[in-house]
C-alpha cells in the first residue's frame, strides 16, 4: 500500500517558510482539486492520540486549505512573491520571530514585569528587521557575486601565486575591518590594562588593541590560503581540521594563562558579517571552476580554517609578549 500524501496545509506552510512560494502555489494549485483528490487526501488512515482513534476533521481542513490558497493567490502575495525586498523583509521577520518570542515569554511570564521602553523596543526591533534585510540583500546583490566572479577569473588565469596573494588579501583585508573583533580588541585592552598585563596609559591600550587585530588578520589571511590549496591539491577536510586543532591544543598548553580565553574567542568573531560572505564565495567559485571538485564537498571548510588558525595565533602573540 502506498504512503498517503503528508497534509496540504503542513506542505504548503513549510515550502511558504522556506522562501519557495512558486512551489508553494503549485503544491495548493494540486490539492485543492476537487473530489477526486480530496477523497484521497481524506482516505489517509486515521491517527492514533492518547490510545484512542481520532478521525480527521474534514470541514476545518478544508476550510484551513481555502484560507492558504486564498492568501497563495491573492494580489499581495503575488506582489510579495515577485519583489526580492519584500520576500527578503518577510524572510527577516520569520528569522526574528524565535527571538523575538523567547524575550517576551521570559520578560512577560517569568520575570513578570513589563517591557522597559516598550517604544523604543519596537522601534529597536523595526530597525534590527530593516538593517538584516539591507545586509542580506547587499550580499546577495554584490558580495556573494563578487566573490565568486573574482574566484572563477583566477582560476582561469591559471596563476597559483596570484591566487594565493588574493586570498591571503582577502582575509587579511576582511579581517582587520571585521567590526567585532575592533570591538572584543578594545575590551581585551581594557582587561588587560586592568590586570597589569600592559602599562595602564592609552598608547598602550591602543598598540595592544592593534596588534591583535593584525595577529587575528594575519592567521585568517593564513587561513584563507591554506583553504584554497587544499580546495585546489584536493586535500581531504577532516584531516586539515584534525590537524589544526592538534595544534591549538598543543598552543594551549604552552600559552600564557591571560591570553588563551581571549584566542578562543577571537576564533569567533572572526567569523563575522563581512569576512564569511567573502570568503564563502571565494570557496564556492573556486570549486566550481575546478575540474574535478565539487561545491558541496570542497566549496566549504574555509570558515573553519578561519576560526581555528586565530587560536593559534593569538596564544602566539601573547607568548611573545
Amino acid at each position: 500500500m502506498s504512503e498517503s500524501p503528508a497534509p496540504f496545509e503542513v506542505r504548503a506552510w513549510l515550502i511558504l517558510v522556506t522562501r519557495d512560494l512558486n512551489n508553494a502555489t503549485e503544491i495548493a494549485d494540486y490539492w485543492i482539486e476537487p473530489s477526486r483528490r480530496e477523497a484521497r487526501f481524506f482516505a489517509r488512515p486515521a491517527r492514533r492520540a492518547v490510545g484512542r482513534t481520532v478521525a480527521p476533521n474534514r470541514n476545518s481542513t478544508l476550510i484551513s486549505n481555502k484560507i492558504v490558497v486564498m492568501w497563495l493567490k491573492s494580489r499581495l502575495s503575488a506582489y510579495i512573491r515577485h519583489n526580492r525586498f519584500l520576500r527578503q523583509l518577510l524572510a527577516s521577520m520569520l528569522d526574528l520571530a524565535p527571538v523575538v518570542t523567547v524575550i517576551l515569554f521570559f520578560q512577560i511570564l517569568v520575570i513578570q514585569q513589563p517591557i522597559p521602553e516598550a517604544g523604543r523596543f519596537v522601534w529597536g526591533m523595526f530597525l534590527v528587521v530593516l538593517g538584516l534585510t539591507l545586509f542580506v540583500q547587499g550580499l546577495n546583490l554584490g558580495l556573494f557575486p563578487l566573490g565568486e566572479s573574482m574566484a572563477h577569473a583566477f582560476a582561469r588565469k591559471g596563476s597559483m601565486l596570484w591566487l594565493l596573494v588574493f586570498a591571503f588579501a582577502l582575509g587579511f583585508g576582511t579581517t582587520v575591518a571585521e567590526p567585532a573583533l575592533i570591538a572584543v580588541a578594545d575590551e581585551a585592552a581594557r582587561i588587560a590594562e586592568e590586570g597589569g598585563v600592559i602599562a595602564a596609559s592609552d598608547e598602550s591600550r591602543k598598540s595592544y588593541a592593534l596588534g591583535l587585530r593584525i595577529a587575528v588578520a594575519l592567521s585568517v589571511g593564513f587561513a584563507v590560503v591554506v583553504g584554497v590549496i587544499r580546495i585546489v591539491r584536493g586535500w581531504p577536510l577532516p584531516y586539515v581540521i584534525i590537524a589544526g586543532y592538534i595544534g591549538v591544543v598543543v598552543m594551549t598548553v604552552f600559552a600564557p594563562r591571560e591570553i588563551i580565553g581571549i584566542a578562543y574567542d577571537s576564533g569567533g568573531v572572526t567569523t563575522s558579517t563581512i569576512t564569511v560572505p567573502l570568503v564563502t564565495a571565494l570557496g564556492v567559485g573556486l570549486s566550481s571552476s575546478i575540474q574535478g571538485r565539487n561545491p558541496m564537498i570542497d566549496g566549504f571548510g574555509l570558515i573553519a580554517f578561519a576560526s581555528l588558525m586565530p587560536m593559534i595565533f593569538v596564544m602566539g602573540y601573547g607568548m611573545i609578549l
